[in-house]
């Protein structure tokens, strides 16, 4: 049960007479009468009013969510409310949904009349990932009088999927169309590593003569020395069907925040563009989650279904304030391919001290496979780097070339391995990952 305003706002009418009349001063036994027959009166109307109010047992729920939502989308939550009791349902229902499922609104006046059936709906615009859950529904049901109301707490569970948004998707297009001037309509002349045969043309001046393709040439030759005689060569073009596997760390360090975006967002974001791009270029795709445990893992899917496993598998993944263990990543690699691969790994490379895992596992890796390491730098700090107005000014700029120099020195101790580094803030590391992927295809590596 609880009260209104309105009772409240009721019992303190009460007290007007007594203050203007000066009752009550001397112990008036006249004023003590009154304000108690006052209250008994409030009281019973109160219990009549609540007598009347309909039962908020008495009703019953169904949920209609969708299954997924991305995150800073909106999508809409239905309640059905349905009264099974016999008196009209004055009153509101309060869904309890959790802080971040960002539910407006959460509290939805109602008038049901006995055997029927009404429909709230509350917007969802979730502000973090993974499951966003809601377990019940308050209903509160009001009196005539609107004095007295009985409550209730239901149960009506229900559950959406909240996935990375995937705002790098923007940059696709462009990388794209990249692509396919690198392997679509202009193919490649020279073989080189890293290429496959296309096609077989006519030879025209300027190709190499080691392309010519004697066997072809020579079934396309009209012996009688007409115009029928041509000379044939082979393009090429980069190899497809290459193995791309993408680790990411979600160890304490990728808990950090730049530029108001925790790390692990960022490589989220930089490996969906990758996989997207290179999907659409034939290669296969894998992706690990680790820290000391596996926290994700997404294999064998290609096409659309990649993208769609790789979000659903990201969408609960948080990071966990542990150390990452770094001497197991070859083992992990392996599981996925035995193959030469790109293995990219999204981590940090701050410091030389926490980096030393990583730093010990790169031999492993880059005797087998082509390595890239993907880091997010703080914007902020090449900002202090440049600002020196003034002592405190000077200090901090101090800090933050050494911290720049320590991401240097991190860097090149990765390329002394047989590594590749690619840093930039987050707004700018998914697509410069993409880029360092399609250099890589241009240049033959992959």
């Amino acid at each position: 049960m609880t009260v209104s305003g309105r009772f409240v706002a009721l019992l303190a009418l009460g007290v007007v007479p007594v203050v203007l009349l000066g009752l009550g001063g001397g112990g008036d036994a006249t004023a003590y009468l009154a304000l108690g027959g006052w209250l008994v009166l409030c009281v019973v109307l109160g219990a009549i009013d609540l007598a009347a109010a309909a039962s908020p047992r008495a009703v019953r729920l169904e949920r209609t969510l969708p299954a997924r939502v991305r995150l800073g989308a909106e999508a809409e939550s239905e309640l059905l409310v349905t009264n099974t009791g016999r008196r009209m349902l004055r009153g509101t229902v309060r869904d309890a949904w959790e802080p971040s499922a960002g539910a407006a609104p959460t509290r939805t006046r109602v008038s049901i009349p006995a055997g029927e059936r009404r429909r709230v709906v509350a917007s969802l615009r979730p502000w973090r990932r993974g499951e966003r859950r809601v377990a019940t529904v308050t209903v509160r049901s009001w009196g005539p009088l609107h004095l007295w109301a009985r409550q209730a707490t239901l149960e009506a569970p229900g559950r959406i999927r909240v996935l990375p948004p995937f705002t790098s998707r923007k940059h696709l297009p462009s990388r794209l169309a990249r692509l396919r001037e690198l392997e679509g309509s202009t193919t490649v002349l020279l073989r080189g590593q890293g290429t496959e045969f296309d096609s077989l043309r006519e030879y025209v001046r300027g190709d190499d003569v080691r392309s010519i393709d004697w066997r072809a040439t020579a079934r396309r030759h009209d012996p009688t020395g007409g115009r029928g005689a041509r000379v044939m060569v082979r393009t090429w073009r980069p190899e497809r069907d290459r193995r791309v596997v993408i680790v990411i760390d979600t160890a304490r360090t990728s808990a950090a925040r730049v530029a108001d975006e925790p790390r692990i967002d960022t490589a989220f974001e930089s490996s969906l563009l990758l996989a997207a791009l290179a999907t659409r270029a034939g290669d296969r795709v894998d992706l690990i989650a680790y820290d000391r445990v596996v926290r994700g893992r997404v294999q064998g899917a290609s096409g659309p279904e990649l993208l769609s496993r790789m979000v659903d598998a990201m969408a609960g993944i948080e990071p966990s304030l542990i150390e990452m263990d770094w001497s197991a990543i070859p083992s992990q690699v392996a599981q996925v391919t035995s193959q030469r691969s790109l293995v990219v790994l999204l981590t940090s490379i701050e410091s030389p001290g926490a980096s030393r895992g990583l730093l010990s596992a790169l031999p492993q890796l880059t005797a087998k496979h082509l390595v890239v390491v993907a880091s997010v730098t703080d914007p902020d700090t090449l900002a202090a780097a440049q600002e020196r107005p003034n002592r405190d000014a000077v200090y901090r700029a101090a800090a933050a070339e050494r911290s720049l120099l320590d991401v240097s020195r991190v860097a090149a101790a990765v390329r002394r391995l047989g590594g590749d580094v690619v840093t930039g803030a987050p707004a700018d590391l998914p697509p410069a990952l993409a880029d360092r992927y399609l250099a890589l295809k241009a240049a033959g590596r992959l």
